[in-house]
């Protein structure tokens, strides 16, 4: 299982963005937000490199939830690769933890782990993005409505890591929420 949890890090390791940026000669980290994630990719490159590595993000997770579960390993150990792998996303070794923010990683084990759990957020966000028109924003009540649906179904025992996930990710976030709010402010006056 050790093995496991170390090769779920090492997979996050691997960002897509960066390789994105290369194929096209572009080190995102120099651009924008300096973030090696999709949104960033898209904004500098287009959408073609967004959805290269949302896709390519999306896929770590899909692959530790799928081989974990390949391996018979119980659901807080498979929930625990896909903390392991967004934490190698969030801070990868060899980039001096500068990485991405976990978004489209998390996407891919929360559609796998627990479709219950990735309803529940697809229909927040897309109940609360009409009204508030920020994709940023609305992150926060699906990720909220994701954790009511953890504790709802008493599943906390099973999906803890993918809560601890969820903090990770809304606090790398802090900063584009606070922007996004601001926004918002400005659109209404």
């Amino acid at each position: 299982m050790i093995v496991y949890f170390i090769a779920s890090f090492l997979l996050g390791n691997i960002l897509t963005a960066w390789w994105v940026g290369k194929f096209y000669k572009t080190d995102l980290r120099n651009h924008r937000s300096g973030n090696l994630g999709a949104r960033n990719a898209g904004a500098v490159i287009g959408k073609g490199a967004f959805l290269l590595t949302f896709l390519g993000d999306a896929m770590k997770g899909v692959i530790v939830i799928l081989a974990g579960r390949y391996l018979g390993y119980a659901e807080w150990a498979v929930a625990l690769g896909g903390l392991l792998v967004i934490c190698g996303h969030m801070f990868p070794i060899w980039l001096k933890g500068k990485g991405g923010k976990g978004i489209a990683t998390f996407v891919g084990i929360g559609l796998i782990f627990n479709l219950l759990f990735a309803i529940a957020f697809s229909v927040a966000f897309f109940l609360v993005i009409p009204f508030i028109r920020s994709a940023t924003l609305s992150m926060i009540f699906a990720y909220l409505a994701y954790i009511g649906a953890v504790f709802y179904f008493d599943e906390v025992e099973s999906a803890w890591p993918i809560i601890v996930a969820i903090v990770l990710i809304m606090y790398r976030h802090r900063f584009d929420f606070q922007q996004s709010i601001g926004e918002q402010k400005w659109k209404r006056s």
